[in-house]
């Protein structure tokens, strides 16, 4: 099997999330803000891949395939690094909730893509503005708090901003979720052909 440009990027994003791991936790100096670099260069690689397989035609099965996995590993992997570092209180519980709706959510809407893949309604039309709204407020609202996870009080002003961020991101994260239902909600029904529904990169 040949292995394009695009999908060595994203195999290179899937290598990231142990090395993200391993400097999370290992207790040497700016160790939070070399996490956060690493996870910014997977969020790189996340546009980059996407991006050349679209401008030089280099799409493939397997890249298809692997760049929607690759995106939820990078994220299932980051929110449960930073809940379990956020034990106790309301905080850590408004954190396991809010990371427990994002992830069910891309489980959910990944189940949801295979079965209109399934009756043929998979090819669709337009990337939503909900979707690209939510992505983008994950990410920043993830890079903040993986560099102030440690909730040092000079930093904590920061952390509570990382942590408002990403409640808005779970609140957009259920939006586009049922955009995606409601698109598939008459063919669900058995009512025939359903709304088209966004790219899988939403």
């Amino acid at each position: 099997m040949h292995i394009n440009l695009p999908t060595w990027l994203t195999l290179f994003r899937v290598l990231l999330l142990p090395v993200m791991v391993v400097v999370f936790y290992w207790q040497f100096p700016g160790h939070n803000i070399t996490a956060a670099i690493v996870f910014m260069l997977a969020a790189i690689t996340d546009w980059l891949d996407g991006y050349l397989a679209r401008r030089m035609n280099l799409t493939s099965a397997f890249g298809a395939f692997l760049d929607p996995v690759a995106d939820k590993l990078m994220v299932a992997v980051t929110l449960f690094l930073l809940v379990e570092t956020h034990r106790g209180g309301w905080p850590g519980i408004l954190m396991a909730i809010t990371a427990a709706v994002i992830v069910g959510r891309e489980i959910s809407v990944s189940a949801l893509r295979e079965w209109m893949a399934e009756i043929g309604m998979r090819s669709t039309v337009r990337v939503a503005f909900i979707g690209k709204l939510k992505t983008a407020m994950q990410m920043v609202a993830l890079v903040v708090l993986i560099v102030q996870h440690e909730k040092s009080a000079e930093a904590l002003r920061l952390y509570h901003i990382g942590e408002a961020l990403l409640v808005i991101a779970g609140i957009l994260t259920i939006w586009s979720g049922l955009y995606y239902l409601r698109a598939a909600w008459p063919s669900l029904r058995g009512d025939g052909a359903g709304h088209p529904l966004p790219r899988s990169e939403d």
